[in-house]
């Protein structure tokens, strides 16, 4: 009985400073100078897939835009090849996010390791097109790394959220 009233409850609404703290400091951990290391995981590209899932009226692909000329800038890159990148994350997430919550985290993890693997596909053929080499196929191992933390990363995120506002035995809230 326990087990299902945890499975029924319902969520708080996301605060909009808490979304923008996930960003901002998953967008942190992406400038950190580690950005030509195999296997860093790509946090602000699962972080904005997270919320466009979970909250896809607040964060949609103005949001990914910006985020990715940030990380352009950030990072020296080729001007837009992250916006158009997160954009199409951010597109591609918010098609099907009805559809993957309906899933349990496992199988959400391997919906988002398609989408962070096409995101990174569609940002190595901009690289390559202006000019740079492949890097390896190591260079796609963060997607992995990310779909394997998103359980830890929904639980981390979704916590807030499962706070009552206030304890009362009758409601499953």
């Amino acid at each position: 009985m326990e087990l299902q009233q945890r499975a029924q409850r319902i969520l708080l609404p996301a605060k909009v400073s808490f979304i923008v703290l996930t960003v901002a400091l998953a967008l942190l951990f992406n400038l950190l100078p580690w950005r030509n290391s195999a296997g860093v995981p790509d946090l602000t590209a699962a972080v904005l897939a997270f919320w466009c899932i979970h909250q896809p009226r607040r964060v949609g692909i103005g949001v990914a835009w910006t985020l990715g000329l940030l990380l352009d800038v950030g990072n020296g890159a080729l001007l837009g090849q992250h916006a158009l990148g997160y954009s199409v994350l951010a597109f591609l997430a918010l098609a099907v996010h009805r559809r993957i919550l309906w899933f349990p985290l496992w199988q959400q993890a391997l919906h988002l390791l398609l989408l962070l693997l096409s995101t990174q596909l569609l940002t190595l053929v901009i690289r390559i097109a202006a000019g740079a080499g492949f890097p390896g196929w190591t260079y796609f191992a963060g997607s992995f790394i990310c779909a394997a933390l998103w359980p830890v990363l929904s639980f981390l995120l979704l916590l807030p959220q499962r706070q009552a506002e206030m304890m009362d035995e009758n409601r499953p809230i």
